[in-house]
């Protein structure tokens, strides 16, 4: 089981959807049936609502969560009360959701459940701690590609990501997009004097210029750019902005005429939010982006049913989208037994 094995080798980890219907579900379901209970003590939450039989959007048939004897699971109190399964109540936490406060149990007897725990980066960091309190060894969050603090390396250190057909319903567009998705994941890592230099900064875009010296250009993010009464480029070799990195900010590199001698800092591919095209303009003229902190991405998982019905070759979507990302791409549905 390669792909459970790989899972194994990390403490933490996200399952993010592309898109609604991509499978999502299906993989964390996967997941959690496979992995060694007796030799790992796992807990899971999710930032939304998962394990619904039904789709609130589309009104479609959607797989409901399982959970296995021992695993651990937190969930706003309505939903808790609502389980189909035997648990232990082990901790009611101060957070909170429109459902009520969140809370952990253990399942004693396996059965089904609704997931919807922390939704925000800061609660989701808190309860990865609590659950390590709780002497668990695998946290694991299933999230959302619009809400993609979940993935965030600060809290899950692998991935699994989930697209298709929902996505795009044609293949090649839904690899080219799924492509350059895995793309920003795997930006490179700074070197470790620009990990020291820019990880205690909390706001704003700052420079490290030639002498190695911090420059604050006294931005609040990269949307103040009307702010910039100068270039900001010259004499650095490295540009961090600690929040989103936005087009109108890559332009603003691209076009300095520096674009060659200076990089580009996020703290984690989470905070990227560039148009592809751009993207690749960008990296055409020179131009390089690193991350302080990189999430392994474990797998992609596919689901090539569309909510309306529509099918993509299964077979030709995960050959074309392993050779175009270089990594083990599934069908969980199509082949449950296979790996």
């Amino acid at each position: 089981m390669p792909f459970i094995d790989e899972i194994l080798k990390y403490d933490s980890l996200s399952i993010v959807g592309l898109e609604k219907n991509v499978g999502k579900t299906e993989c964390l379901n996967y997941i959690l049936s496979r992995l060694p209970l007796e030799k790992r003590r796992v807990a899971v939450t999710s930032i939304g609502i998962d394990g619904e039989n039904k789709d609130q959007v589309t009104a479609t048939k959607k797989p409901e969560i399982y959970l296995r004897e021992g695993v651990y699971f937190s969930t706003a109190e309505a939903h808790y009360r609502s389980r189909r399964l035997v648990s232990e109540l082990v901790e009611i936490t101060n957070e909170r959701s429109s459902l009520g406060r969140i809370v952990t149990g253990k399942v004693i007897v396996g059965g089904k459940a609704l997931i919807s725990g922390p939704s925000s980066g800061p609660s989701l960091k808190r309860w990865v701690k609590s659950a390590r309190d709780l002497g668990v060894e695998l946290t694991i969050i299933d999230g959302a590609i619009s809400r993609l603090s979940s993935a965030s390396p600060a809290i899950s250190k692998a991935m699994v990501l989930s697209t298709g057909a929902a996505y795009s319903s044609n293949i090649n567009t839904l690899v080219q997009k799924t492509r350059f998705v895995v793309e920003m994941i795997n930006l490179p890592e700074a070197d470790k004097g620009v990990v020291e230099a820019f990880d205690p900064v909390e706001s704003g875009v700052w420079g490290l210029d030639d002498e190695g010296e911090i420059v604050d250009f006294g931005l609040t993010s990269s949307l103040s750019l009307s702010a910039v009464d100068k270039d900001i480029t010259a004499g650095m070799r490295y540009i961090f902005v600690s929040g989103a990195l936005t087009d109108r900010f890559l332009n603003l590199v691209a076009n300095s005429g520096n674009i060659k001698s200076v990089v580009l800092v996020v703290r984690d591919f989470t905070k990227i939010f560039v148009n592809e095209m751009l993207y690749r303009n960008f990296v055409s003229r020179g131009g390089r982006i690193v991350v302080l902190q990189k999430s392994r991405l474990v797998a992609v998982c596919v689901n090539p049913t569309a909510p309306n019905g529509y099918v993509l070759d299964s077979g030709i979507l995960c050959e074309k989208l392993q050779e175009a990302i270089k990594l083990p791409v599934y069908d969980i549905v199509k082949n449950r037994y296979d790996f």
